[in-house]
């Protein structure tokens, strides 16, 4: 299962300076590393971004998602890292493998030198760089990121995997586009407006995302949420129900989501998971917590 969060590049337009702002995308970050987020996009807000500029948001979460021992031989002296000292660690599990020859953790890695005869030189943060040979189907350059497989620390012993990392990929495109994706799967809209999320329902939106296998859930900001950044009537969009998701069949009989909001059919669902709130705004970072908690429970 694929599960992409989405948050808008004006998620930092209330913070009072760059401190705050970066404290605040590390708590964004701590919550998709939590819970397992695959995938933490940044989708442009029509309205701009705020003092901070247009790629502040997306640069200080890709720094966030680096390995740290990996952070000096990645990212250089920038502006938008200035208080990068304030993030909160992630801390993201290593996965490991069930099988003899998969057995070992994940690491992420950089390639640091290419040789002759196959084989790379690899940063993965260990005590010095490994050489390892690179598979027939792949070519590899200076500078790229890489997952290694690593069986044993002493002796080193381990291999160029094709597996994804621990931890997330962040990256920046418009909402549409990341909402057709192949993985989108169940489109949930985190808004006040939106459906109120009960025990009963929660069981039955769990069922539909089970279902489908992957989920995309999309966040706004505390000065701007997602009515007024797409520029929808916020008393209409709680319109499509998680009842409407539950019931919804295909033609072999299966559950399956069929998108039909008054937003232009953008999302299969708007939920509010914070029906009584107790502050008249729930920050992002709150939100992520407060949604993605629930929609990740197994069954």
């Amino acid at each position: 299962m694929t599960t992409s969060a989405l948050v808008p590049s004006s998620l930092c337009r209330e913070a009072e300076d760059k401190r705050e702002a970066t404290r605040k995308l590390g708590y964004v970050a701590r919550a998709a590393a939590v819970f397992r987020v695959d995938r933490l996009t940044v989708f442009p807000d029509p309205d701009g971004p705020g003092k901070f500029g247009d790629g502040f948001v997306e640069t200080v979460l890709r720094y966030a998602a680096t390995p740290p021992y990996l952070r000096k031989e990645v990212w250089d002296r920038r502006d938008e890292l200035e208080c990068v000292g304030v993030l909160p660690p992630l801390r993201v599990a290593t996965r490991t493998g069930s099988g003899s020859d998969d057995s070992g953790s994940l690491r992420q890695g950089i390639v640091t030198e290419v040789g002759p005869d196959g084989r790379v030189r690899v940063n993965c943060g260990l005590q010095y760089p490994i050489s390892l040979p690179v598979p027939d189907d792949r070519q590899l350059a200076e500078g790229e990121r890489v997952t290694v497989r690593v069986s044993s620390r002493r002796p080193v012993r381990a291999k160029l995997t094709a597996e994804s990392p621990p931890g997330f990929d962040v990256d920046r495109t418009d909402l549409d586009t990341a909402l057709s994706r192949a993985d989108a799967g169940v489109t949930i809209a985190a808004s006040r407006h939106g459906q109120s999320l009960t025990s009963g329902r929660l069981g039955r939106l769990l069922g539909t995302i089970h279902d489908a296998g992957d989920m995309t859930v999309v966040f706004g900001a505390p000065e701007r949420g997602l009515p007024a950044i797409l520029d929808v009537d916020a008393t209409d969009v709680g319109s499509t129900t998680v009842a409407e998701l539950a019931e919804a069949s295909d033609e072999d009989g299966e559950k399956a989501v069929t998108g039909t909001g008054p937003d232009g059919t953008r999302f299969d669902l708007w939920l509010n998971t914070v029906p009584n709130q107790g502050s008249e705004v729930v920050r992002t970072e709150e939100a992520m917590f407060a949604t993605l908690s629930p929609l990740t429970l197994t069954e």
